[in-house]
């Protein structure tokens, strides 16, 4: 395989990664509704950012670094686990509280700069999606990979990332999800809440297992 097939290949196999329903996918949504489009936006742009962080370190080794180094999965594993719960807590405790929909432009950028990293550090918690990457670009790059790989590939994850959560934001965001979610505002808070739980839950309790 040519080094252009398998940058190709790997940018297919990261957009069916993204399309996987997971925590990302999630918390953009509902911000998307909850809050604005803008913070559906904000928080799609860090999930891109956070996908430049996980494509540097894969081209530098992540994967086998995890490999040889099992303890250091563990802890990623753990750490995510217990912040996606925290995160899930804030916006469980967050249903019952009264919602203002229009509270002027500086909140709203503020709201837009929060939604952004909640956003990076929701992507970058989850060791699941580094080790998605690391076993991808193991498995598709040749074993020395041309230069531009290093300059081109960082960018086009990005694309990818922020792209389909961006396609995300703006189905979410409509006025007809908008209208359905402030009707049911609690529970469409609480099932969001509880399948973060979930899935940090199962990171946590799957920590001990052995292998990649």
């Amino acid at each position: 395989m040519t080094a252009s097939a398998a940058v190709f290949a790997i940018l297919v196999a990261l957009l069916l990664g993204a399309m996987i329903p997971g925590p990302s996918f999630v918390l953009v949504a509902r911000n998307a509704i909850s809050l604005s489009r803008r913070d559906g936006l904000a928080t799609a742009l860090g999930m891109g950012v956070g996908g430049i962080f996980f494509g540097s370190i894969a081209l530098a080794g992540l994967y086998t670094l995890l490999v040889a180094v099992e303890w250091l999965y563990i802890a990623l594993k753990v750490a995510g686990g217990v912040y996606l719960i925290f995160i899930a807590s804030k916006i469980w405790r967050g249903a019952s509280q009264p919602m203002s929909v229009d509270e002027g432009t500086a909140t709203h950028n503020r709201n837009a700069s929060k939604s952004f990293w909640i956003g990076l550090t929701t992507q970058l918690s989850n060791p699941k999606t580094a080790i998605w990457y690391g076993s991808i670009f193991a498995a598709l790059l040749p074993q020395h990979p041309p230069l531009w790989c290093y300059f081109v590939l960082p960018p086009l994850v990005f694309a990818i990332e922020s792209g389909w959560y961006t396609i995300v934001a703006l189905c979410f965001s409509s006025r007809r999800p908008r209208e359905i979610y402030l009707r049911a505002r609690r529970w469409v808070d609480r099932i969001a809440a509880g399948a973060i739980a979930a899935l940090g839950l199962r990171l946590i309790l799957a920590a001990g297992k052995t292998g990649i």
